[in-house]
């Protein structure tokens, strides 16, 4: 069965709640979400020990917030967020297991 969205929004901007056609909802937090991009360079950052003197970018200092999701066809959305970043696609079924 494929995952498919009935409706989505954002609750202060602090928790994306998507109401499934099955009935279920899911509420993910905003830095769940970030921390869970899926592209290439972030599971690649992730993969790497955290480094303890990195320095932080100054849009790392200001909240995060997710500026806008764009559909991309019938499988998922891409998400731009308020520190640039806009390269991963968020499959319905990744979205689900969030």
């Amino acid at each position: 069965m494929t995952a498919v969205p009935k409706r989505i929004h954002l609750s202060r901007n602090e928790v994306l709640n998507i109401e499934w056609a099955d009935g279920f909802i899911s509420r993910i937090s905003i830095s769940k979400l970030r921390n869970g991009c899926p592209c290439a360079s972030c599971r690649e950052e992730n993969e790497k020990p955290s480094d303890p003197f990195r320095v932080l970018k100054p849009t790392e200092m200001e909240p995060l917030r997710l500026i806008k999701m764009d559909p991309v066809g019938r499988y998922g959305y891409k998400i731009t967020w308020s520190d640039g970043h806009d390269s991963g696609i968020f499959s319905l079924e990744y979205l689900r297991e969030l």
